[in-house]
């Protein structure tokens, strides 16, 4: 079954499994990169990674209006439902839970995390999807670490990873560099760039950055516009 991958602008991102459509990391309104308002989305689930505004600042409007299950650790599903979300499935690292078109498990991320008004956002963290056949890693905000080789290993059925979404605008988050070492670890199929671009202090050369991907032999690196997808092959 194909899986589509939708950038959205920023780190935000639209998976379709065919089975549904996972939002991953909800920021339109504010984003000045984004290819669609929140109120256009479409969505059967969202997966959130950790409390930094950048990455929920849609989630309340977007849940409450299509009545998507919001993925998540505890804190954040306590804070989403304080601000009205009905819908919340709360976790924590290594949970694996079913999502529509498979099942998506809590893996480690290093970064902080909290709300923009303060509260404590819990544990940061990715996401290892395994959905429409697919396995597919969103890495969040992380640094670079050495749980990534785990993370790339081929599971029982000796499937490695169909495609790695990396965030390369450094600063905040892994740089073009690390992220190159990432890869290394998880064995990708296809590289996908995340969380650059936005703002200055994060601008990158993705285009560069996919060769040197391709350059090194790690993946098959594609870079998108916001809007842009891809069909995980």
């Amino acid at each position: 079954m194909p899986v589509t991958l939708t950038w959205t602008g920023h780190a935000t991102w639209l998976i379709d499994t065919g089975a549904g459509t996972l939002l991953v990391d909800p920021f339109f309104d504010e984003c000045p990169t984004a290819s669609m308002r929140a109120e256009d989305v479409a969505c059967d689930a969202i997966l959130v990674t950790h409390a930094h505004f950048d990455h929920v600042a849609d989630a309340v409007a977007i849940a409450t209006r299509t009545g998507a299950t919001v993925f998540c650790n505890y804190e954040i599903a306590q804070w989403l439902g304080r601000h009205g979300v009905a819908k919340t499935h709360a976790m924590n690292l290594g949970g694996r839970v079913a999502v529509p078109g498979g099942h998506a498990k809590m893996e480690l991320a290093h970064h902080s995390s909290s709300f923009v008004d303060g509260a404590y956002g819990g544990s940061p963290s990715g996401w290892l999807l395994d959905v429409g056949g697919k396995r597919i890693y969103v890495a969040g905000d992380t640094s670079v670490f050495l749980d990534m080789e785990r993370i790339g290993r081929p599971d029982r059925g000796g499937r490695g990873l169909d495609a790695a979404i990396l965030p390369i605008g450094d600063l905040f988050t892994m740089g073009p560099e690390d992220s190159l070492e990432a890869l290394r670890m998880l064995r990708a199929k296809l590289a996908l760039p995340s969380h650059y671009g936005t703002w200055p202090p994060i601008e990158q050369d993705a285009a560069e950055w996919a060769r040197a991907v391709k350059a090194a032999g790690l993946a098959d690196a594609r870079v998108l516009a916001p809007g842009e997808s891809v069909v995980v092959p």
